[in-house]
C-alpha cells in the first residue's frame, strides 16, 4: 500500500554564508563561484558585514550548508566569537565552517581548528579560483553527507516514535468489543497518526447471491463532509472489484477483504501526499487491526444472528398467546431505554434488549386450554400458567452465551414482584435479578398501554397513575420512575412498532 507522490521535488540551491568586512571579497567570491554545481543544485549567497550581523543571519536561516568567515572584523576575533557562538549558544552542528583571514597571526591554525570546531582554515592569499572551488565542493559534500545521516537518524526516531503510537492506537482500539465504538477508535487513530480532517469506515452489506445487495454501509465517518458523493463510489466499486488500495486525487481508498465475506473499505480525504514512512506505519497499523476487525466483524454477525432468531422465537410464543406480534420489539426497546436510562454499560444494556423477547419461551409449554381461555383462570389452571417462568429456565438453563444465559434469568425471574409476593420463587427487592425488575416494568407497561382479550387499551395518564400504585410492591420503584420520566420516548417506541 503505497500513496507516495510519483514527482521527484526540485532541491533549492546550496546556501552560503559570506562574512566579511570588506565587500570586495563578497564580490569576488560570488564571482568565482558564480557556475558551481553540486547534484546539481547551485549556488545561493547570504551576506553580512560584521559579526552581529552574521548571527542575526545564522539566527533567521536554519538551513546554511556553509559559512566563510572572516577572522578580523569591528574586533580582531569577531571572527572566533561568531564560531563559538554558532556551535556553543545556537548549537548549530552541521553548517561548514571555512575560517578566511587576511592575517594569519592573529589566529593560527592548529589552535583555532581543534578549540573553535572549524571545519577548514584558509588564507585570504591563497584562496584563488582552484583553491576556492575545491574548499566549497569539500566542505558542501561533507555538509551533504552529514544532513543525510541526520536525516536518517530523525527518520529512525521519527519511525520508532510512529510504532509506538501504532502499539498505543492498536492497544487503544483493541479494548472496543462492539464494532460501532471499534470503528470510530480506529478511524480516530488513522486521522491522529496521518493528522487529517475526514475520513470513513464502510462495508459491504454483504453482496451475496443471498441478499442481492452491493451497497454500502458506513460504519463510522470522521468531519461533517458528505464523503459518499458518485466519484467516490466509483472509486469504492474500483478497489472492490480490482482488490487493491488506491489513491485518486486527495482520496485514498483502502481495501481490506475478510473471512465473512464483507469487504471494509477505509476511505481517507485530503491525502494529497503522504511520506514513505507514514505509508508503512499505516500499513502496520491496518494489517494488525484487520484481523481484530475481522474477529469483530464475525462476532457482530453472530450476535446478530443470534438477537434475531430470539426475536423470531418470541414472536412465535406471542402468536401462540394470541398477544400482538409486536410486542416484544416494543419489550426489547423499553427495556434498552430504562436500561440506558439507569446507567448500566452499553454492552449490558445491548444484553439486556436481546434477551428481554425470551420472557414467555416457558409458554411454548403451557396447554391451549389455558393458554387461550378468554375468561379468568380456575385455581388449577392459574398452578400450571404459574409453572411457564421454570419452563423457561429449564429451557434456556446451561448456555455460556451472555445473551441466552441473561435470557434464562429474565424467564426465570420476570413474575417475581418487588414486595416478595411474586411467583415461582418468592424472591423479594434486590434479590430479584435487575435484568428481571427492568423486564417486569416494561411487560406491564406494554401490557396496559395496548388492548388484549380481556381489557382494553388504557390512556396514558392512567397507565402512570396505576405504575406509581405499584412501585415497591409490584414493580421496583427505581425503573418505574425512570419510566414515567422517559415517558414521552416510551410513547414514540409504541408509535414504530404499532399492533
Amino acid at each position: 500500500m503505497s500513496f507516495l507522490s510519483s514527482a521527484s521535488p526540485k532541491l533549492p540551491p546550496w546556501k552560503i554564508l559570506l562574512v566579511d568586512d570588506e565587500p570586495d571579497i563578497h564580490d569576488i567570491t560570488k564571482l568565482t563561484l558564480t557556475r558551481f554545481r553540486l547534484d546539481g543544485r547551485g549556488l545561493t549567497f547570504l551576506h553580512a558585514y560584521s559579526g552581529q550581523e552574521a548571527k542575526e543571519v545564522l539566527s533567521r536561516e536554519k538551513d546554511i550548508a556553509l559559512v566563510f568567515l572572516d577572522v578580523v572584523m569591528e574586533r580582531e576575533d569577531s571572527g572566533l566569537e561568531v564560531a563559538r557562538w554558532m556551535r556553543q549558544d545556537l548549537d548549530n552542528q552541521f553548517t561548514r565552517i571555512v575560517l578566511r583571514t587576511g592575517q594569519p597571526g592573529q589566529a593560527p591554525e592548529e589552535r583555532v581548528i581543534v578549540n573553535y570546531d572549524i571545519n577548514d582554515y584558509k588564507e585570504k592569499t591563497e584562496l584563488d579560483r582552484t583553491k576556492l572551488f575545491t574548499t566549497t565542493f569539500a566542505a558542501l559534500r561533507a555538509y551533504r553527507d552529514i544532513m543525510k545521516v541526520e536525516e536518517a537518524r530523525q527518520q529512525q526516531m521519527h519511525y520508532r516514535e510512529g510504532l509506538e503510537r501504532v502499539i498505543a492506537a492498536s492497544a487503544h482500539i483493541f479494548q472496543q468489543r462492539n464494532l460501532k465504538d471499534f470503528a470510530n477508535g480506529l478511524l480516530q487513530q488513522v486521522v491522529a497518526l496521518l493528522r487529517l480532517e475526514h475520513s470513513m469506515l464502510l462495508r459491504l452489506r454483504g453482496a451475496t447471491a443471498i441478499t442481492g445487495e452491493g451497497d454500502y454501509e458506513v460504519l463510522a465517518q470522521i468531519g461533517e463532509e458528505t464523503l459518499l458523493t458518485p466519484e467516490l463510489i466509483d472509486q469504492l466499486h474500483a478497489a472492490e472489484s480490482n482488490r487493491i488500495s488506491k489513491l485518486e486525487g486527495d482520496t485514498y481508498v483502502g481495501y481490506f477483504p475478510n473471512n465473512s465475506g464483507k469487504a471494509s473499505l477505509l476511505v481517507l480525504k485530503g491525502v494529497e501526499e503522504i511520506s514513505e514512512l507514514d505509508a508503512k506505519l499505516l500499513e502496520i497499523f491496518c494489517s494488525g487491526v484487520a484481523i481484530a476487525f475481522d474477529n469483530i466483524l464475525l462476532n457482530q454477525e453472530i450476535t446478530d444472528t443470534q438477537a434475531e432468531l430470539i426475536l423470531r422465537l418470541g414472536d412465535v410464543v406471542e402468536s401462540r398467546s394470541n398477544e400482538a406480534g409486536n410486542h416484544v420489539r416494543r419489550m426489547a426497546e423499553v427495556c434498552h431505554l430504562l436500561a440506558t436510562a439507569a446507567g448500566l454499560p452499553e454492552d449490558e444494556t445491548a444484553v439486556l434488549k436481546h434477551a428481554a423477547p425470551m420472557h414467555d419461551i416457558g409458554k411454548i409449554a403451557t396447554p391451549d386450554a389455558v393458554l387461550l381461555k378468554p375468561g379468568k383462570l380456575d385455581p388449577a389452571e392459574w398452578e400450571i400458567m404459574k409453572q411457564h417462568p421454570t419452563v423457561g429456565l429449564s429451557i434456556l438453563d446451561g448456555s455460556q452465551r451472555p445473551i441466552l444465559k441473561a435470557a434464562a434469568v429474565i424467564a426465570h425471574q420476570h413474575h417475581e414482584k418487588y414486595d416478595g409476593s411474586g411467583y415461582p420463587q418468592g424472591l423479594k427487592g434486590e434479590d430479584i435479578h435487575l435484568y428481571a425488575r427492568i423486564v417486569a416494568v416494561a411487560d406491564v407497561f406494554d401490557a396496559l398501554m395496548h388492548k388484549r382479550v380481556y381489557k382494553d387499551a388504557w390512556p396514558a395518564e392512567r397507565v402512570v397513575s396505576y405504575l406509581r400504585e405499584v412501585a415497591g410492591h409490584h414493580l421496583d420503584p427505581q425503573y418505574v420512575e425512570l419510566l414515567i420520566d422517559n415517558i414521552d420516548e416510551a410513547l414514540a417506541i409504541n408509535e414504530r412498532f404499532p399492533d
